[in-house]
């Protein structure tokens, strides 16, 4: 993308209604939204995060099979989110918003218990050792989810790397945590839950066309075993 059209795509995401972009400061200092997300939307709806959310592509699609539900999609990358904060006005999608920042400040954004549901798709597995402080699911980061995450929240992990997926299953399972589902190719299992299969991204139909299996994973953490 040229340097013309990111200046142009933050110039209009600074117009858009439903992006939010505090600077590292105010989030480090005491972001103003935290705590009060449900006032940003006028309702009391669960909020439900799409984290590393890129294009906002899954982030609009689940606000338009459940529009009983308040999305925010979270990128550092405003230029890619552009596209689907676009989308969600020329649509007239009220049940979306997208925050940038740091996913690794996630927990300076929300407020305990504000946040019903966590969907992690398709992220970097970060599969060199030398970057597993970057790996979405690592123990950091689960951390950081439990304080926002409602105690019967959930999270979803779905994502093209055999390896993102069993780090992250090996990992629940030695922490003792909750695994509701699993599995490592999901359009090949007919019990594959809907909330899985429903939405396919583009480049997740590019792999589906390679034959590239898709895994998914839900969990819940419970919350006396990680500290």
């Amino acid at each position: 993308m040229g340097s013309k059209n990111k200046l142009k795509r933050f110039r209009e995401n600074d117009s858009f209604k439903n992006v939010i972009q505090p600077s590292r400061e105010e989030v480090l200092k005491g972001f103003s939204q935290k705590g009060v997300w449900n006032k940003f939307f006028n309702n009391d709806n669960p909020i439900v995060l799409e984290l590393g959310c890129g294009k906002g592509e899954y982030t609009v699609a689940l606000a338009k099979n459940n529009p009983n539900i308040n999305y925010i999609g979270v990128d550092i990358k405003g230029a890619r989110f552009w596209r689907g904060a676009k989308t969600a006005i020329e649509e007239n999608l009220e049940n979306i918003a997208f925050l940038r920042t740091q996913i690794e400040l996630i927990d300076l954004c929300f407020e305990a218990n504000e946040v019903s549901e966590i969907w992690i798709t398709f992220p970097d597995p970060q599969i060199k050792f030398t970057r597993l402080v970057h790996r979405l699911t690592n123990i950091d980061f689960l951390k950081k989810y439990q304080q926002i995450l409602k105690k019967d929240g959930v999270i979803h992990l779905k994502t093209d790397s055999e390896f993102m997926h069993g780090y992250t299953i090996g990992l629940l399972q030695g922490l003792g945590q909750d695994i509701i589902y699993a599995h490592h190719n999901i359009y090949n299992n007919s019990e594959s839950p809907k909330e899985a299969t429903d939405i396919q991204t583009f480049y997740e139909k590019q792999y589906l066309d390679k034959n590239k299996a898709i895994t998914y994973l839900k969990f819940r953490l419970n919350l006396e075993l990680i500290k």
